[in-house]
């Protein structure tokens, strides 16, 4: 079966002097609308937090997503490289986010947020829970369009296999980006959707959050199996790659908020 050449797709557009990326496009859009789904979810009962409080925490949000994203990358991919090139930390444009990374940097930014205004974070974290696969959906479409984090090669019978103009071998390969946006993206945000529609699932304080950490470390983990891993790591001990073993701990999270939500409202 015939493979899809790519094209090579312009990385974003002009407005005027400036030049906006297709990748800091889809971090804006992802947040404005999360932003907004999560106004509407805080005010469903039981009330997390007031409007106007998700518009503070927006803020703080963009803060945690881009410092936690590229500290992440940083950590967790390059550490090497880029100990020994300080100066090229800073040069987000250049690439390089990590999505653990980011949300560890949310994380940080809720509970700070939480206890300065005396919220119960994890009743706040589970409505934003339901508005995260929106820009998980929007980052991996961008990835699509840079031609980066390809597939892994495809086999001959794969009906929507394509070749990357960036790619020396022009191999026939997985549409991974594609693939992950639909897990990542589309079908986890249609779970926390629906589950976020129950009034019982709100009342369990954590459930939605352990339901978005354990599927998105499903989704992630089966993701990985279509991409090529980085080539500054290449596969890790039994042939897994770094987001798989780093999406192992929120498996373990998500199971074990929804185990404690339960129990809780049990008892």
């Amino acid at each position: 079966m015939r493979a899809i050449n790519l094209p090579v797709f312009p990385r974003g557009f002009h407005v005027g002097p400036f030049f906006i990326h297709y990748y800091a496009l889809a971090y804006i859009v992802g947040l404005l609308t999360g932003w907004r789904l999560v106004r509407h979810m805080v005010s469903r009962s039981p009330v997390a937090a007031t409007g106007e409080l998700v518009d503070d925490f927006l803020t703080w949000a963009v803060l945690g997503v881009i410092l936690g994203g590229r500290i992440g990358y940083v950590l967790f991919y390059q550490p090497g490289y880029f100990f020994t090139h300080p100066l090229a930390i800073p040069r987000v444009w250049d690439g390089g986010m990590s999505f653990h990374g980011g949300f560890l940097g949310v994380t940080t930014a809720i509970l700070l947020f939480c206890w300065k205004h005396g919220l119960n974070p994890v009743a706040f974290a589970d409505r934003i829970a339901v508005a995260v696969p929106i820009g998980l959906f929007l980052g991996r479409c961008a990835n699509f369009v840079n031609g980066e984090l390809w597939g892994r090669p495809a086999p001959a019978s794969f009906p929507l296999a394509m070749i990357y103009p960036g790619d020396p071998y022009q191999l026939p390969r997985y549409p991974s980006e594609l693939i992950e946006a639909c897990l990542e993206g589309i079908l986890l945000f249609c779970v926390m959707l629906i589950c976020a529609q129950s009034v019982a699932i709100r009342k369990r304080t954590g459930t939605l959050t352990g339901i978005f950490l354990l599927g998105y470390g499903i989704a992630r983990i089966t993701g990985e199996c279509f991409r090529e891993p980085d080539a500054f790591l290449g596969f890790l001990p039994f042939g897994t790659t770094m987001g798989q073993i780093l999406s192992i701990p929120m498996v373990i999270a998500g199971i074990s908020f929804i185990f404690f939500a339960r129990s809780k409202r049990a008892a």
